[in-house]
Order: structure tokens, then sequence, then C-alpha cells
């Protein structure tokens, strides 16, 4: 990519990326990565304080991604901000790769933590607010999760847990695409009123078109309006760009084939 690219120029990227790295890897969640690209996108065009040529920077923003399965589309944003060269993308879910399908940390400029067991992101994106908190710093922390994780006991123990810490530095974006593993969340576990249990524990909510850039800008970018942590639940579909993934919970763990590859990629270069 361009420097200086814009937000949406970075979700093209993402898209197009995720798409071959899934296909030719053949690995899983090319649905939960193209969900999340415009997040990722305005997230590290637009909102967070980091350096791409200093990934180690102790006042960056801290970024964690609960939903470790999407962690394609995060590779693809941080090749798409210049964390390091954009081929390497091509060592995707090969044996031996240091990019395994789940996210991780290990030799992979700008990743904070290996991630994949549902459940656990907020809590570690609460403990480093806290220590942000108590070292009286600016750095904020963003938590990128599935709706289907919030099925999990400790999302709500970190959930209450921040709140109680007055954790306003901390932003948990939820990618509400309404499908889990094998089902729709609301019939595997409604989570509605989704809203009201966010408020009931303490948050300031904030509830947006999760592919509208400037709405997501906004909501990622306003600090809290009193002294608390801030939920973005955001509202996406998953499969976002490619029609025939869109809303399609095959997709979850399908890996494009050659020829669905090629049309996702014509789709995606059309729009």
């Amino acid at each position: 990519m361009k420097p200086n690219s814009s937000s949406q120029e970075l979700a093209d990227f993402i898209r197009h990326s995720v798409v071959r790295m899934t296909s030719y890897g053949k690995s899983s969640h090319v649905g939960s990565c193209l969900s999340i690209a415009d997040i990722l996108a305005v997230l590290y065009g637009d909102v967070l304080n980091v350096d791409p040529d200093r990934a180690d920077w102790v006042d960056r923003d801290r970024f964690i991604l609960s939903k470790g399965h999407a962690g394609a589309a995060v590779y693809a944003a941080l090749a798409g901000r210049g964390f390091f060269d954009e081929s390497q993308l091509d060592d995707h879910y090969i044996n031996g790769s240091r990019m395994s399908g789940h996210v991780s940390h290990k030799g992979i400029a700008g990743v904070e933590v290996s991630t994949g067991s549902l459940g656990q992101g907020l809590s570690l994106g609460a403990g480093m607010a806290l220590a942000s908190k108590l070292d009286d710093h600016k750095r904020r922390v963003f938590v990128v999760m599935s709706d289907g994780e919030c099925n999990e006991g400790s999302v709500w123990e970190a959930a209450m847990f921040a709140a109680h810490f007055r954790l306003s530095k901390l932003y948990a974006v939820i990618d509400y695409n309404k499908l889990q593993s094998i089902a729709s969340t609301e019939e595997t576990m409604a989570l509605e009123p989704f809203e009201d249990k966010w408020r009931a524990f303490g948050w300031e909510v904030r509830r947006v078109d999760g592919h509208d850039h400037a709405d997501l800008r906004e909501a990622m970018s306003e600090p809290a309006d009193k002294d608390r942590p801030v939920v973005v639940i955001c509202d996406t579909v998953k499969g976002k760009g490619v029609s025939f993934m869109e809303n399609a919970v095959l997709w979850h763990y399908r890996a494009p084939n050659d020829e669905e590859r090629e049309s996702a990629l014509k789709e995606l270069s059309a729009s």
C-alpha cells in the first residue's frame, strides 16, 4: 500500500489480502475477517496512536484482537500500515510460518498478544488499562471482540472489573455480525437486549454501523463522557464485501477454493 492511504483503501487491502491468505493457506475464518475489515482499517488508519517504525514504542496505544481466529485480518492491517513487508502475508498458515491461523505475537511486529481462547481478550485489555491508570498514562486500550464470545462468563467478569476500576481508557469494540460458528447468536445463546446488558455493567454504550468509517471513527475516537469504560457495538455483516459469503455461516470455517477465491477477488475489485 501507499503511505498515508485512506481508511477505505486500507479496508480494501485487508479484504483482498484475507481472501488470498485464507485460500492459499487453506485456513478458516474468512467471513470473520471480512466483517472486521472496516473496524481494523479505521483503527489502524485513523485512531490508534502507533508507529510502524517503532512497534514497541512505550507510549503506543494497545490493541488486542480477542476474536483471535480473525488473525489474518490483523496481519493484513499491519502489513498495510507498514509494520512489515506485504510479501510476508504469503506465508500465512503455511507449515512453519510465524503467521498462524489464530493471531500470534511471536516474531510479528505490531501484535501485542497471542489470542484465540475466546473470552480472554477483554480481561487482558482491562489489565493493561488498569496499568495505564496506575501509571497515570494517557495510552488507550482497544479490544476487538466477537459477539459469540460474549457467551463467555469471563467477558462479564472483566466488564464488571473495568467498570469498578473506572477504566475510561478501555474500549471494547464488538463485531456484532450475529453469526457464530454453526448458527446465529440468537439461536445459540441470545444476547439481546445487548446494549442494556453493558449499561447494567456500568459501561458507556455506543452503537454504530460497523462498516461506516465516519461513524466508526467518531465512536472509537471520542473519549468517555464519564469516568467509565466504553463499548462500541458494531452492527456488521459476516463476509462483508463478497456477496456469496455475506451472512452465510458456511464461511466461518470453509476456505475459498481457487474458483471461489478468484470470484471473490473480482467482486472486491469491482466494488
